[in-house]
């Protein structure tokens, strides 16, 4: 069912067309002349408009013009006379969908509804699938404004639009199949196919057959052939991911493909040939890795032609804060939250180490904050892994409460009174327990001026739990005091 406009000045062509469109199932909204008609699409979702073509005051023209003019893009069917054909092709020019002409059968209006709607719907359905791709096109930016950042995406850029291999060195984490895309999205061969294959997952006995396709009966289970990762590349990029783990042997062929751009199936005798740009990734120093007899001298060269050294995150901290804020945006708006950035103290709490898994690390240190997290603005201590009782040990940073602070016991038989206390400690007295909270709340407040918010952080409490202590605390005085 669809909401459509009827635009007519003639009161019985307008009861022929809302009549019939009403028994097709469709809701009608009828207007005698144009101010009518625009006060119609003002007022609610219009999806179809039928206008006649000769109208007072405007035609049917200079009615489509004004619609566009509005900023209207709502698809129109123009009603025309037998003798005015040239009037319907040039509405179908001005950009109506389709046009009828009178008198109105009540089976051609509903045949070309049909049609125009079927039209409006693969409209909208291109519209969000042209949403999505920049949704997903947007997920896979490169975030990063560092020199070390620019330099890379600078070489990427100058390499992309030729067929040179290229060779993407760096740590476990730095993104290194996001470059790859990048070189490919950047390249001539963008409308082809991206295939990756990793060289580290698959089980030896099957890295060629993945590589080269098979032939039906080339081995035990092989019933059918089957196109490798090379074939289904043609035309596109194949990456080849920690290429260092591939077997020597296999390397050796993998030489001959990139050099004559054919190869044979595993079990055939045909020799196909492809044109196939390759990006490799690898997280170790391959250079070095080739010195020592462990990967072949001759497919190294071959490979990197273009190398290019993926910075790990320790290297461009600056660029955490950037990336961080778009984590938590995306994971945000994936699970329903309202999270509106991350506070000062955490951003440098995050800068502060040293990320030995990268980015993805910080990933998934900021998915698990939004997740754990119920405030909109990511505290310190939404990164603390043992506050939120999480059962693994996590390797990221975790939020110093009291920063250089100590306690320290004097009196009582544990410790000497000339024992030297480090500058801005806590020293205790005893072991009461509200004495050494008292203390390190007076602590939590020097180190954080005053600032309620911070002192609480440190403290791992709330604001209004330390508010409620403070409270307390002045009570206690108060009542002290008047004894």
């Amino acid at each position: 069912m669809a909401t459509i406009l009827c635009l007519d000045d003639e009161p019985a062509i307008g009861l022929i067309l809302q009549d019939t469109l009403e028994r097709a199932g469709h809701q009608t909204v009828s207007a005698h002349n144009v101010p009518q008609a625009l006060q119609a699409l003002a007022g609610g979702a219009v999806d179809l408009i039928i206008s006649d073509y000769r109208m007072p005051g405007l035609t049917g023209l200079e009615f489509l013009a004004l619609l566009r003019q509005e900023g209207y893009e709502t698809p129109l069917i123009m009603l025309t006379g037998y003798g005015s054909i040239e009037h319907a092709v040039a509405a179908i020019k001005a950009g109506a969908i389709d046009y009828i002409t009178k008198p109105v059968r009540p089976e051609q209006l509903e045949l070309a509804v049909n049609q125009a709607l079927e039209v409006v719907r693969l409209r909208r359905e291109n519209e969000r699938l042209r949403k999505e791709v920049m949704e997903y096109r947007n997920e896979r930016q490169i975030i990063g404004d560092s020199s070390a950042i620019r330099r890379v995406l600078q070489t990427i850029a100058t390499a992309a639009p030729t067929r040179a291999t290229v060779l993407l060195e760096g740590e476990s984490g730095t993104g290194k199949e996001l470059f790859a895309r990048s070189i490919h999205a950047q390249s001539d061969r963008r409308d082809g196919p991206f295939i990756k294959l990793n060289c580290a997952a698959l089980p030896e006995g099957l890295i060629e057959s993945a590589l080269f396709g098979h032939e039906k009966g080339a081995f035990t289970g092989a019933i059918k052939r089957v196109e490798g990762a090379f074939e289904r590349a043609n035309g596109g990029t194949l990456l080849l991911d920690e290429i260092s783990e591939m077997r020597l042997d296999l390397q050796a062929k993998l030489l001959r493909v990139l050099q004559e751009q054919e190869f044979e199936r595993v079990g055939g005798s045909t020799a196909i040939k492809v044109d196939v740009r390759i990006v490799a990734t690898t997280n170790r120093d391959l250079a070095a890795f080739a010195a020592a007899g462990q990967f072949r001298q001759d497919l190294y060269y071959r490979l990197s032609v273009i190398p290019v050294r993926l910075p790990a995150l320790r290297e461009r901290k600056e660029d955490i804060a950037l990336l961080a804020y778009r984590f938590a945006t995306h994971y945000a708006q994936e699970i329903g939250k309202d999270i509106s950035g991350i506070s000062h103290d955490a951003i440098e709490l995050l800068q502060a180490y040293d990320w030995p898994g990268n980015v993805r690390e910080l990933q998934h240190a900021v998915e698990r904050a939004v997740i754990l997290t119920g405030e909109k603005l990511l505290p310190m201590h939404a990164f603390d892994g043992q506050r939120f009782g999480l059962s693994g040990a996590w390797s990221g940073p975790t939020p110093t409460r009291i920063s250089n602070d100590f306690l320290t016991m004097v009196g009582g038989g544990t410790a000497t009174a000339t024992m030297a206390v480090p500058e801005g400690a806590v020293v205790l007295t005893s072991l009461n327990v509200n004495e050494a909270e008292a203390k390190l709340i007076e602590r939590a407040l020097e180190v954080s001026s005053g600032n309620r918010t911070k002192a609480s952080e440190l403290l791992g409490i709330s604001v209004r739990t330390l508010r409620n202590k403070l409270n307390g605390a002045k009570l206690d005085a108060d009542a002290g005091g008047g004894e």
